[in-house]
């Protein structure tokens, strides 16, 4: 760690899944007020950085190293000035913001994280699903395809496909046979619900809802080629049942039901 401390800040802000009312009231007050702002250009759509205040440094980070974006960051910060690092979606989820603190942090430079809407919780909405079904699908595993970057031993999408629960994956629409193989492999059913969705949140947002069986061919439509996200949904195709909290019979500490009291949901 170093011994001084640098007197500006570096923030990292979620921008969300593209739609720039989708980013948060504190990440849209941070952008407003940054000398740097720092984007991922093939990620993040331009009219995200219209409110960023005149005079404001905009610096595409697409070709960038990670000590580029460094010395861009520590730069700012060291002479008392506000950086943004604008991720795509939740900086923390399949993004490269751990390296980036950790470089930060080792200098003594302030920073801190405002979370962003993941491209998963913007499809699922666009779509009108819910992730958990009372009585049939109670977690949700976010995952990706193994490729040039490996998974490690058991985290396949295969291995989570076993659980049963509902599934957001990411970085899979460039092989959609292998996708559909892994998710067989699971032991999931032809017929699980699957919705494909394709720069969600952005004006050309692509959407398609579909069972297992089609998946491959509906990933490989040129429309989904970039910035994809697959929900494997095995609980919508089930009943469930309504959550408890509000049956009439259900007691909590906020009503007094007409049945003996329960634990959980």
């Amino acid at each position: 760690m170093s011994a001084r401390r640098a007197a500006g800040m570096v923030w990292f802000v979620g921008a969300g899944p593209g739609d720039p009312d989708l980013i948060t009231v504190k990440g849209r007050d941070l952008l407003a007020r940054a000398d740097l702002i720092l984007y991922a250009g093939s990620l993040v759509p331009p009219a995200m950085l219209e409110g960023a205040r005149q005079g404001a440094r905009l610096k595409d980070s697409s070709a960038l190293t990670l000590e580029e974006t460094h010395a861009l960051l520590s730069g700012a910060a060291w002479a008392g000035e506000t950086a943004v690092r604008l991720h795509t979606g939740d900086g923390s989820l399949f993004g490269a913001m751990r390296e980036q603190k950790i470089l930060l942090d080792a200098e003594g430079i302030p920073n801190a994280v405002v979370p962003g809407v993941s491209a998963a919780f913007a499809a699922a909405a666009a779509a009108g699903v819910s992730f958990t079904v009372p009585g049939a699908a109670q977690s949700l595993i976010f995952a990706r395809l193994h490729g040039r970057t490996p998974v490690p031993q058991g985290q396949r999408v295969r291995d989570y496909a076993r659980h049963g629960g509902s599934m957001a994956v990411y970085l899979a629409a460039g092989d959609p046979e292998r996708l559909a193989a892994e998710l067989r492999a699971g032991g999931l059913p032809e017929q699980t619900p699957v919705v494909v969705a394709g720069r969600v949140g952005q004006p050309e947002q692509r959407l398609e809802r579909g069972v297992l069986a089609d998946l491959a061919r509906i990933l490989s439509r040129e429309c989904f080629a970039r910035q994809t996200i697959v929900l494997i949904l095995p609980g919508e195709s089930l009943p469930g049942s309504p959550s408890r909290l509000y049956a009439g019979d259900f007691s909590h500490g906020y009503r007094n039901g007409t049945g003996p009291p329960a634990a959980g949901r």
